[in-house]
């Protein structure tokens, strides 16, 4: 045997190697190192929820952002798309309980797809935030992802943006000069700034100076709504009674048997005649009746058109009365603002243009009522009305929005920019008595007195009715499911806001430099990955976000 041989045969041989996890194992190794940063993200999102009506804590919605940014910089697109989900599923699952009483799955299956989009951010805000100017960006963005669901899908569904927790706050005369989505982006850009701060004071490249910098950029943010002017000057007033009639039953079967809404709100109005006629209040210029009460077509039932017809001949001046009258044909229904006039009866009206998907109208009705048996119960579509609310109700010029339709923009702004002088919502929340659904859709309105510099009167059936003035104070309101009528003098305003002037124009160009900036932040992490560059230092937040 040879000395080579001889070595071989004496040196060990060299160790097996390690036997690679299976990917499975992989894959459960990732959740688990994940879920703290997970249970972060969904804790933000309740405590986000907890910045919206009812409860109304909306500091919390400058932490939502913050914690949100801190948990998506520095990410993987991927690992920032599921942390924007684990944000957003509880944050509308919480905001939208009230859904609860169509029923659970509709909450979750609604919470759901909602919180797609915030998937879409959390992957956004990873790839902006390897950007100079990153918290401006990230404002961007959430703009980005509020024009998105204010129209996709079927429509859209703008719940929840940032906005509508800042209907009473600093942020809310920021509405004047670019309506809802610059309130957002104040509020996300604050947030963001924060964010920044927070990274500055923290780890190996703290810069305390950077971070009051930006401390004070976010104080700005939060204080320039105080230099904006509200406009409240009235050229005109005029003297409304609101109605509000009340339902037998709060819920899915609130109208009881047919006429009974219709007979609550014909006596109200009948009492309140009596009041005028005795002294006890000052006769109205106007009524106004609240969405669908009534409860049946006056044009094809006899006995609600009389009941109707008596009413406002009782009280002797022109009212808003709102009822379903049947459609173009069999299949369809239109939900109608029907200004009744005491001697000449039903004139002008205004027929709804957004039906609600899948509680007013049936989307893919033929395959969905085969699987889903519940929605037998919307036995007829709502056909969409193709002109807005603008009607000469006695000496006042209205606009007239109905229920969900006060929370998209352009439904509302169509109206003043028609000549409306004076903002009127009906709505029909009885379904949602008692759910906090009322305070959220209350909020909105007085976000768009401010947006629009217009008084607002929402005229509910059972809650909650009120008097907003152009500068977005609640004057009056009402209790909820309790039979009530208010009375006021309300300013008409024929002067616009910038909001008004400017249009759409603030939304398109921050929601634009969102997606801008979503695609400068792709190109920069390719040419990273091609060059086999790291991120710089600091960039993961895991010193910061375990």
């Amino acid at each position: 045997m040879s000395v080579t041989q001889e070595r071989s045969a004496a040196a060990p041989e060299p160790p097996a190697p390690e036997a690679r996890p299976g990917r499975l194992a992989r894959a459960v190794a990732k959740v688990r190192a994940g879920l703290p940063r997970t249970g972060l993200a969904a804790l933000a999102g309740l405590l986000l929820a907890l910045a919206f009506p009812p409860y109304d804590l909306w500091p919390l919605s400058l932490l939502g952002v913050v914690e949100l940014s801190l948990l998506t910089r520095g990410r993987t697109v991927r690992q920032a798309a599921w942390t924007g989900f684990a944000f957003g599923f509880p944050f509308f699952l919480m905001l939208l309980s009230w859904l609860r009483v169509v029923g659970w799955d509709a909450t979750v299956g609604l919470s759901v797809v909602e919180a797609l989009f915030m998937l879409l951010l959390g992957a956004g805000l990873a790839l902006t935030s390897r950007l100079p100017a990153w918290p401006l960006w990230a404002a961007c963005l959430w703009v980005t992802q509020e024009w998105a669901r204010d129209r996709l899908p079927l429509g859209g569904f703008p719940w929840g943006r940032l906005a509508f927790a800042n209907t009473a706050t600093p942020y809310t005369p920021l509405a004047a000069i670019g309506g809802a989505p610059l309130v957002t982006f104040a509020v996300a850009l604050s947030g963001a700034l924060l964010a920044w701060a927070a990274l500055r004071l923290r780890g190996p490249r703290r810069a305390p100076r950077a971070a009051a910098l930006a401390g004070l950029g976010a104080v700005a943010a939060l204080l320039a709504g105080y230099l904006v002017p509200v406009p409240t000057k009235a050229d005109d007033t005029v003297k409304v009674a609101i109605v509000q009639g009340n339902v037998p039953n709060p819920g899915m079967d609130f109208l009881g048997r047919p006429m009974m809404v219709l007979n609550n709100h014909a006596s109200a109005t009948e009492r309140l005649a009596a009041d005028i006629k005795a002294g006890k209040v000052e006769r109205p210029d106007v009524v106004i009746w609240p969405e669908n009460s009534s409860d049946l077509d006056p044009f094809s039932d006899p006995l609600a058109y009389e009941r109707i017809d008596g009413a406002v001949k009782t009280v002797g001046v022109p009212t808003l009365v709102g009822t379903l009258v049947d459609g173009p044909d069999a299949q369809h229904v239109q939900n109608e603002g029907i200004v009744w006039d005491p001697k000449t009866g039903p004139g002008a009206s205004y027929t709804k243009q957004h039906p609600v998907p899948f509680g007013e109208y049936v989307p893919f009705r033929a395959q969905l009522m085969k699987v889903i048996t519940r929605l037998q119960r919307v036995a007829r579509d709502f056909w969409p009305g193709d002109h807005n609310g603008v009607m000469q109700l006695g000496p006042a010029r209205i606009g007239d929005v109905i229920c969900f339709e006060v929370a998209y923009d352009e439904i509302v702004r169509d109206t003043v920019d028609s000549g409306a002088r004076v903002l009127v919502v009906q709505t029909n929340n009885a379904t949602y008595a008692k759910t906090g659904q009322p305070e959220q859709q209350l909020a909105m309105s007085r976000l768009r007195a401010v947006e629009h510099g217009r008084a607002v009167l929402i005229a509910a059936t059972s809650g909650i009715s009120a008097v907003i003035a152009p500068d977005g104070t609640v004057e009056q309101r009402t209790r909820e499911l309790t039979p009530a009528e208010l009375s006021a003098t309300v300013p008409l305003r024929d002067g616009t806001t910038v909001a008004d002037r400017i249009g759409p124009a603030p939304e398109w160009a921050l929601a634009l430099g969102g997606l801008l900036a979503c695609g400068a932040g792709l190109l920069v992490s390719l040419r990273r990955r091609r060059s086999g560059g790291t991120p710089a230092a600091g960039e993961s937040l895991d010193e910061v976000v375990p």
